[in-house]
């Protein structure tokens, strides 16, 4: 008896494929008041546009962008010293060249569009002498991208990868502030502390804040949640009373209070009191961040866990934590953004950052009036940088398929 093959036709969905023209219709144009408000939408974006467009171009005063930069980004760091931040930017740029070499992916599209942006930036009007120094910033990035292709296959280039990102904090420190081999910049040179060193100190304090929260904000987090009343009672505590503290507050006290009680010689410097207080608030939102992706996670998880023989710890380690870290991550990535505005707040405490540089700017009488450009300027370098770390977490999500399985 032979058996004679079915076939069976699965019908798919149809495909609605709509042009342009459709398309405005049906969300534009779909009735008389969405017509209204699209063409009332349309004129004044139109006449916002043509305003400002007459005003960047025949009267906003742009020269005193170029002629500041030094001041806005590095504020009174020496000139001479210059090649410190050189170096730390090159030494950053082959370590982000070497993991994309050993990774491929996401890392490695970080690493080619740092150094596409570094070659862009040189074709800016800048002095040769500059250009060669940004683009020696992409060349970096392509030898650390080359040593990563030739290393990959070594069992330690992962170790050694871990190694040199853990290493890449303190020897930043020690390059740009000194210490060791180095003379410490201010007192060597008669500028002051680093409290005046503009951008940079926004991205230290991102860094720092960056690099310190998260750990910190995933063990309150557990903490919360712990079975011992102690733990639990001692991490509410502390998120619910940092939390409920602006920001702005806890700089002062930083800056006004701590001062008074601690002594002069455990006493630390400004700058690094302001890192510390932005990392302490930042935590305590991130562990609310994490207490909220530890909750989303299934009661079944833990129980299988246990089932095949995992004790809570391991449990929590290489189960639950991986997964409510990647339900939150766009909850995490913005507070990571909200942290880098919030470096911003330094300058209220005599503390020279970007915006406290426009200060310094406007001081000159050649560049008075000039308040509008610059304001213009820094919010789209803060721009840059969020929307570049809001584009990586959505590479990063969708990588992880979050929010599809």
């Amino acid at each position: 008896m032979s058996r004679s093959a079915t076939t069976i036709e699965i019908d798919r969905p149809p495909v609605i494929r709509s042009g342009p023209l459709r398309w405005l219709k049906e969300n534009l144009f779909s009735t008389w008041y969405n017509t209204l408000l699209t063409v009332g939408s349309l004129a004044i974006a139109l006449l916002l546009a043509v305003l400002f467009g007459h005003w960047a171009l025949t009267e906003a005063h742009w020269a005193v962008i170029p002629a500041n930069l030094k001041l806005l980004f590095v504020g009174t760091y020496p000139l001479d010293q210059l090649w410190r931040i050189w170096a730390t930017l090159y030494m950053v740029a082959l370590f982000l060249g070497f993991s994309g070499g050993l990774h491929r992916g996401l890392i490695l599209q970080i690493a080619l569009m740092v150094a596409a942006a570094t070659v862009l930036l040189a074709l800016l009007p800048f002095a040769w002498a500059t250009r060669l120094w940004i683009l020696a910033t992409a060349l970096s990035t392509l030898v650390g991208f080359g040593l990563g292709r030739l290393t990959r296959q070594s069992r330690t280039s992962r170790w050694l990868e871990i190694s040199l990102w853990l290493l890449s904090f303190p020897l930043t420190l020690v390059l740009l502030k000194g210490g060791l081999f180095l003379p410490v910049v201010g007192e060597a040179h008669n500028v002051g502390g680093w409290n005046k060193w503009g951008f940079m100190l926004n991205l230290l304090g991102a860094v720092v804040g960056i690099t310190l929260s998260l750990p910190i904000g995933i063990l309150l987090a557990l903490g919360r949640r712990s079975s011992l009343p102690a733990v639990r009672l001692v991490s509410t505590l502390y998120i619910e009373l940092i939390r409920g503290v602006p920001l702005i507050t806890l700089l002062f006290m930083a800056s006004n209070m701590l001062p008074l009680l601690v002594p002069t010689t455990f006493r630390p410097d400004i700058v690094i009191r302001a890192m510390m207080t932005i990392t302490a608030f930042s935590a305590a939102y991130m562990a609310e961040n994490v207490r909220g992706g530890l909750q989303a996670i299934p009661q079944g998880q833990f129980e299988a866990a246990y089932a095949v023989g995992l004790g809570r710890m391991l449990t929590t380690l290489l189960i639950v934590l991986p997964q409510a870290l990647r339900a939150v991550i766009p909850a995490i990535v913005g507070q990571l953004i909200s942290l880098f505005k919030d470096t911003t707040l330094f300058g209220f405490i005599a503390i020279l950052e970007l915006l406290g540089m426009v200060d310094s700017v406007l001081g000159n009488l050649q560049w008075r009036g000039t308040i509008f450009e610059l304001y213009i300027f820094i919010g789209f370098i803060f721009w840059i940088f969020c929307y570049s770390l809001s584009y990586i977490s959505r590479r990063i999500e969708k990588n992880l398929g979050v929010g599809e399985r």
